[in-house]
Order: C-alpha cells, then sequence, then structure tokens
C-alpha cells in the first residue's frame, strides 16, 4: 500500500488517485422534462451527465437546437451563478433567440467556429483557464457544440479556395482526436457538454437505420447518444412546438433503445416537465386510461386538464411512485 502511495505522490497532480479515493458520485443536468431524466438516467430527478458528452442526433429541423437551448436554460435558472459556453457553427444563435427562450445573456457566451481545428482549440483553451481557477472559485459552467456536422477543416477551406474538388478523407480523425483531448478535460473540470449532430440513412440496411455523421469521433466520446424524431405540436391551426420521439443509442447511464415522446414549446417555456409521465404511471400501473380519461384518486380527468395543473396531480408521494416505476423501466440491472 505505501508503494501505491509513493506512485502517486511522486506522480504529483490532482487526478491521479488510489482506486479507493475516487469520487463516483454521478451529478445531473436537469433536463427540464422528467421523462427524458429517467430516459437518460434511470431516474426522473436525474437527467443528462455532468460532467460527460451526451450527443443529440437528428434530421434536419428535429428541434436540436431548441433542445440544447431548452437544457440550457434549465442548466442557467437552477445555477443562477453558472453559466455556458455555447460553440455555434451554424450562425442560428443570436441575441433574439436567446431571448425568446426566456435565457439570461449575461450568463452565455456565444463562440463562432468554423473548423475542427478551431473548435479543439478555443475548448480547450476555455477548459484550461477554468482548471486554472481555484476549486472554490468555479462556478457551475456547461459547454454546447451545434452542430459537429457543420464544422469544416482547415484543408477543406484551404482546397475550396484553390479550387480543388477533393474530399477530405482527415475530417473523421480530426473529430476524433478533438475529442479525445477533450474527453478527459471535460471530466476533470465537471463541465457537461451537450453537442448536436446530423443523422443520414445508412444505405443497404436490411431494416431502415440512421447513423450520426462525422465518424465514429463523437460516438466513442459521447457518455449518452439520443435520437430524435419529431412531429409538429398545433395548437388550433397555429404551430406551437414540437412533439419529439427521443431514443438512447447509447447510454452508460440507462437501458439503451428505450424511447419516450416529449414536448418542447418553441417560446420560454422550452421542454415541457410533467409531459410522459401519465404514461409513465400507466406503464407501472399507477393509473388507468379510460377512454381517453385517467382514473387517479377515484376521478377520471382528461390528460389536457391534469397537465394544465400538473403540480395538484404530481404531488411529491406521486413523484415519488413514478420515480421507482422510471427505475424499473430504465435503470440498468431491472428486468
Amino acid at each position: 500500500m505505501d508503494f501505491l502511495k509513493d506512485i502517486v505522490k511522486e506522480i504529483g497532480d490532482d487526478y491521479t488517485k488510489l482506486a479507493s479515493d475516487i469520487d463516483d458520485t454521478e451529478t445531473y443536468v436537469d433536463t427540464g422534462s422528467y421523462i427524458l431524466n429517467g430516459l437518460v438516467s434511470g431516474s426522473i430527478f436525474g437527467g443528462v451527465s455532468g460532467n460527460k458528452i451526451t450527443a443529440i442526433a437528428g434530421e434536419s429541423s428535429t428541434g436540436k437546437t431548441f433542445f440544447s437551448l431548452a437544457v440550457v436554460k434549465n442548466f442557467l435558472d437552477n445555477n443562477p451563478d453558472g453559466y455556458c459556453l455555447y460553440f455555434d457553427t451554424e450562425a442560428a444563435v443570436n441575441k433574439s433567440l436567446l431571448e425568446s427562450r426566456g435565457i439570461d445573456l449575461n450568463r452565455v457566451v456565444v463562440v463562432n467556429v468554423v473548423t475542427i481545428e478551431e473548435f479543439r482549440s478555443k475548448a480547450l483553451k476555455a477548459v484550461d483557464i477554468y482548471l486554472k481557477k481555484p476549486v472554490d472559485e468555479r462556478k457551475p459552467c456547461m459547454f454546447v457544440l451545434d452542430s459537429l456536422g457543420m464544422l469544416s477543416t482547415e484543408k477543406e477551406i484551404t482546397d475550396a479556395l484553390n479550387e480543388k474538388q477533393v474530399r477530405d478523407m482527415t475530417k473523421s480523425q480530426l473529430v476524433k482526436g478533438a475529442f479525445r483531448m477533450l474527453t478527459l478535460k471535460l471530466g476533470q473540470a465537471n463541465i457537461p457538454m451537450i453537442v448536436t449532430n446530423h443523422t443520414y440513412d445508412v444505405i443497404g440496411a436490411y431494416v431502415p437505420t440512421k447513423e450520426m455523421g462525422g465518424g465514429s469521433g463523437l460516438k466513442y466520446a459521447a457518455s449518452t447518444i439520443i435520437y430524435l424524431s419529431k412531429k409538429k405540436e398545433k395548437d388550433g391551426t397555429t404551430i406551437v412546438g414540437n412533439l419529439i420521439k427521443a431514443k438512447t443509442a447509447k447510454s452508460r447511464l440507462s437501458k439503451e433503445n428505450k424511447d419516450v415522446e416529449i414536448r418542447l414549446y418553441y417560446d420560454e417555456r422550452g421542454l415541457d416537465r410533467y409531459y410522459g409521465l401519465l404514461e409513465l404511471g400507466e406503464i407501472g400501473g399507477l393509473w388507468k386510461n379510460v377512454a381517453g380519461r385517467y382514473e387517479i384518486d377515484g376521478k377520471k380527468v382528461y390528460a389536457k386538464a391534469i397537465l394544465k395543473d400538473p403540480e395538484q396531480y404530481f404531488t411529491p408521494e406521486v413523484m415519488e411512485k413514478l420515480d421507482v416505476i422510471a427505475r424499473g423501466e430504465f435503470s440498468y440491472g431491472s428486468p
């Protein structure tokens, strides 16, 4: 044992420890949706990992940016002294968009990046600045990259300027290298990161299959990969948001290949916190759905009425029961 302690002392950094001294307490970033928390962490009171990379993948216009901003808003609301670095590759995030989502503009830094090399350099520099601060002075922080698929490479830009019509075969290696360096740094700094990415149809697959672009770099680095698909949510004739099907393609915190439906509004409401809990309770036998109405406490109530005043029905006692159901439905080690 003394020999091992001598090795730890000799190496002499803050991140080399005996296994018995490692703090393996898992931290989470509440997504703003109870059912989505359950899907990605196994608990409706959890969320996406608090110090790892979460990938949000989907086709164009599936709400990836709105989804990311909803999580950012919830992170800032839950951490009044926290802030966010938003790496924007699509020039899609501006002042009016952030204001419309109810996000505090004074706590978000929008960093425009064009190439993978530029993103890697700026992200690593930001983490290093953060790690140089004394631990007690580090405020909660999160990163967002929106989106990976739009990042170019320096070679690709140079070839285009020289009118060379060639594909940059180094792109996937650059992506892999960037995340290889970032993953450990983010873990050391306890900084969660959301990365959005595009998906494409796999040609020749036996069954319809979606795959993320950009090679295997993000696939290996991400702790959780969520695939999104959607349908429009209308209020009368006006489209007010999306009903999104979220599926875990990879997860180190919960079961894979599970899916839920969540509601995402286009305004400051963001993700509907209680949407999906009625279906979860029905799965767990907490109540029944009879002809579109739920039997709760001896009353038959329509879902719309329940979700209009959720706190009346989703009491702390009911929420604890729903969490038990979520653990059974989504957690590793459950049937």
